[in-house]
């Protein structure tokens, strides 16, 4: 879902984001990328069933999310449609609630330091969106309304376009 959804959402406007003026396109990924297993994407275990951490396959899901961005940035040159992902910081919602009360208490008092509100969350994701300085910007990676540098594994173009692949072949039926 945290990849499946956004890439078949994306799929399906496309068309209407490519024939805008100067359509955007936005992930939202996090750092959290850096958390994904060693090669970055297992495709061999895509559901997680084969059992690593709750962390890892979240950090596989949003450098799933880069890699897509990267991808499509990739295939949306020469056209005005732009497409980029951003790292909306440390946000205390909902995500955290299945950890358990002791470890989401734990979690909240160590980021709280460093955790922003929904607002604060929201901004890179509406600058990446709306900037006019940003206009021909595509396939970057913005923190804090910055480009910001990714993981090794979110800056391989042979890795995206082999996601890109493996999600339309899983996606096939909802096309």
């Amino acid at each position: 879902t945290n990849h499946l959804g956004h890439y078949l959402l994306i799929r399906h406007l496309l068309d209407q984001v490519i024939e805008a003026p100067a359509g955007r396109i936005v992930l939202l990924s996090s750092a959290a990328h850096n958390f994904a297993p060693l090669g970055g994407i297992q495709f061999s275990n895509l559901s997680g069933e084969k059992g690593y951490s709750g962390w890892k396959f979240y950090g596989q899901s949003k450098l799933a999310n880069l890699l897509m961005s990267n991808e499509l940035a990739r295939r949306l040159r020469g056209s005005a449609a732009t497409c980029n992902a951003v790292h909306p910081g440390i946000i205390h919602t909902p995500l955290m609630r299945n950890l358990g009360n002791l470890r989401f208490l734990l979690g909240k008092a160590v980021s709280w330091p460093v955790s922003r509100t929904t607002a604060q969350g929201a901004a890179t994701q509406c600058y990446v969106a709306t900037a006019p300085a940003l206009e021909r910007v595509s396939g970057a990676y913005f923190a804090d309304c910055n480009p910001a540098r990714t993981s090794i594994h979110a800056r391989n173009p042979d890795l995206a376009a082999r996601l890109w692949a493996v999600s339309e072949e899983l996606a096939a039926a909802y096309l």
